[in-house]
């Protein structure tokens, strides 16, 4: 589904991607871990297309997007959950949920409501509540709920545990469990490996904008190099 070839990308004259290769196939759930600044939410901004790309490729079931809007790349399946939440904190729950499905006809914006509903029936409960008066959890949960308004085929999903007591992290990868199960296609970035690297069927490792490491998830969580820099044994 998703082929990156050789990307680079920099801040200014500093490069924060250097030569990245990966690739990712329909239905796979694929993670990316590595350390604060290693590049990993550069990569996913890359992806969406809101990160100017510097060399290389990037090629989505067979098209090059590498120059792509970010606009179209969201119409072509690619949805990014952002770090931090980035939740409409004045607008209602359900207002944030509808303006992630703004490319979608309101009939599909509908049905995508109603499955959001029933994986986080918490939202369902407090729909009229400003996103801002929701726990760290719950707005996490909005913003992957925001997310698959968009009906993605790829959804990007950038450090869904960060900050969250472990009960909460428990269930945002339950939920990522579930999508996984329904078939959608997932790239997670991550900084709690351990986790991560478990639901992952595949992993790459990022060290300073460059891949050093790939496997499967259990190869990787195996490996003696991730288990002293990113497992603590």
């Amino acid at each position: 589904m998703l082929e990156i070839r050789a990307l680079e990308s920099r801040y200014g004259r500093i490069p924060a991607l250097k030569g990245i290769d990966l690739s990712i196939a329909e239905g796979e759930l694929v993670a990316l871990v590595g350390a604060n600044g290693a590049g990993k939410t550069t990569l996913l901004r890359a992806l969406s297309g809101v990160q100017r790309v510097s060399a290389g490729q990037v090629v989505f079931e067979g098209e090059d997007i590498t120059r792509a809007s970010s606009d179209r790349r969201v119409r072509l399946g690619i949805v990014q959950v952002p770090e931090g939440r980035l939740v409409f904190a004045p607008l209602s729950v359900e207002d944030n949920l509808r303006l992630g499905g703004y490319t979608r006809t309101r009939d599909e914006s509908d049905a995508a409501l109603v499955r959001v509903f029933e994986m986080f029936p918490v939202l369902k409960s407090r729909r009229r509540q400003p996103a801002g008066t929701l726990s760290g959890g719950q707005q996490q949960m909005l913003a992957m709920g925001r997310g698959l308004m968009a009906k993605p085929k790829l959804l990007l999903l950038d450090e869904p545990s960060m900050g969250l007591a472990p009960r909460l992290v428990a269930e945002i990868f339950a939920a990522i469990r579930e999508l996984k199960a329904a078939g959608t296609t997932i790239f997670l970035v991550d900084q709690n490996a351990r986790a991560a690297l478990s639901v992952a069927e595949r992993g790459y490792v990022l060290e300073t904008g460059r891949i050093v490491l790939s496997g499967s998830g259990a190869q990787l969580l195996d490996d003696e190099q991730v288990k002293e820099a990113y497992l603590g044994i």
